[in-house]
């Protein structure tokens, strides 16, 4: 592969991966999403689980709580019931939960 293909094929993938992050998520949208199928393990704004074993989700890294229903949705990460929840949100229904639950304050922290 020449230099300019290179060059070339590096700037595009360079766009892309800048297009995906500035993409992100509609915190709005997240919310309505949320209510439907995050709210009764999570807490409606992700700061009241409904067990201990459930964490917060309010105050999260997006980044992180992107990985993580992508992981579940996928079956990279484990658990029957997330997988099952998971299984149904589209990949802009991830970036609008995150975008979500990351906006909320969080009990765990006072300041980001």
């Amino acid at each position: 592969m020449s230099a300019l293909a290179r060059v070339a094929v590096a700037a595009a993938l360079g766009l892309a991966l800048a297009q995906g992050a500035l993409a992100g998520g509609n915190a709005q949208a997240g919310k309505q999403k949320a209510s439907q199928v995050c709210a009764a393990c999570h807490g409606p704004n992700g700061d009241k689980p409904s067990a201990p074993d459930q964490p917060i989700l309010a105050g999260q890294w997006e980044d992180y709580l992107v990985r993580a229903l992508s992981d579940y949705k996928s079956g990279k990460r484990k658990n029957p019931i997330m997988n099952g929840m998971a299984s149904t949100l589209s990949q802009q229904d991830i970036l609008d939960i995150a975008a979500w639950f990351s906006s909320q304050p969080s009990p765990l922290h006072s300041e980001r």
